[in-house]
């Protein structure tokens, strides 16, 4: 079993800074791939970032450039550093992670809000 936690959301104005942190406790399974999505009201959820167990990312076309995603495995610990915050950016954050030997995001945290005034 994996468990979520996210913190570091809250509202901030275009342009701005927010740092996400991820906690993870595990039970057993080791921590694989994790990654941060997105929703939006009335949008699909959307992949942002992923980073390997190694630390290798990926991004969304959208966030390239003002997002970095890392990860702490010392601590078991996702962070997503969103700089250049825009409206659009607005909407729950939500850290997943993938353990033992499924290559699917099975674990989710509860989810953060992130809203970007203009």
């Amino acid at each position: 079993q994996v468990q979520l936690v996210e913190s570091g959301g809250g509202l901030v104005q275009a342009g701005g800074s927010l740092r996400l942190s991820c906690a993870a406790s595990r039970s057993g399974f080791v921590i694989n791939a994790m990654a941060w999505y997105r929703q939006a009201p009335g949008k699909q959820r959307e992949l942002v970032a992923s980073a390997t167990k190694g630390g290798r990312a990926n991004y969304a076309d959208f966030v390239k450039g003002r997002f970095t995603i890392s990860r702490d495995n010392t601590k078991n610990t996702l962070y997503l550093q969103m700089n250049s915050l825009k409206p659009e950016d607005t909407a729950v954050y939500y850290c997943a992670a993938q353990a033992g030997p499924r290559a699917t995001y099975d674990y989710w945290g509860q989810g953060t809000q992130v809203t970007v005034s203009s």
